[in-house]
């Protein structure tokens, strides 16, 4: 009896995959197409590419649900969450190394408005060399346009006269262009060392609460 009962087993244990393999085999898949009509195959129909399929069994029951549009965002929603984190993440780096650069350059608040100090006067003394600059091209403007008048009425001027006139036009805009920027980059400088002074001045009071 015993043995029986075991033979029984047996047979069951090797049914079991054979059955598992039929009922595989007998899948059905079912869609609505975008025409608004439904198709069924043993392997997904042509026309059921990119829609909502539905995977049925023997008995017509569904077993499955393949959303290939419903995938495709959840992979897109999934990639674009994996990019926010590496931006975040190379965000956080660059911070890091900008907070070490900053206490490596800096031991003190007053090292930076000495720093801001010297970029300041750098920028004051390029400022004074480029009005300079400007008040000497003008000057020799001025000597090339009072000569030109003695061509007014008589003969033509040489044409080195007028090329040098338009010459200096050129670069006293050129030079008035450099000195506007000059100008703009007082409020850069003050902005780069206020922002230096304030994340130093956080990073030095949270390394001191770090070590109480």
């Amino acid at each position: 009896m015993a043995r029986h009962l075991a033979r029984l087993a047996m047979l069951a244990l090797l049914a079991a995959p054979l059955a598992a393999l039929a009922q595989t085999q007998s899948l059905t898949y079912r869609c609505t197409a975008k025409d608004g009509k439904r198709y069924y195959g043993s392997t997904i129909p042509k026309q059921c590419m990119g829609q909502p399929i539905e995977q049925l069994n023997a008995r017509g029951l569904v077993v499955k649900r393949i959303d290939a549009e419903g995938d495709e965002k959840d992979r897109a929603a999934k990639d674009e969450e994996l990019a926010k984190k590496r931006e975040i993440a190379a965000a956080s780096k660059e911070e890091s190394r900008r907070n070490r650069a900053l206490l490596a350059t800096y031991t003190s608040e007053k090292d930076i408005e000495e720093a801001r100090r010297r970029a300041l006067a750098e920028n004051q003394k390029t400022t004074l060399e480029v009005q300079l600059r400007i008040e000497g091209i003008k000057k020799d403007q001025a000597r090339l346009t009072k000569e030109l008048e003695f061509y007014q009425g008589k003969n033509k001027p040489p044409a080195k006269l007028t090329e040098e006139i338009t010459n200096f036009a050129i670069d006293i805009k050129a030079q008035e262009g450099l000195l506007v920027a000059l100008k703009r980059d007082v409020a850069t400088i003050n902005a780069k060392y206020d922002d230096d002074k304030r994340r130093y001045t956080d990073l030095t009071r949270a390394s001191a609460a770090t070590r109480k």
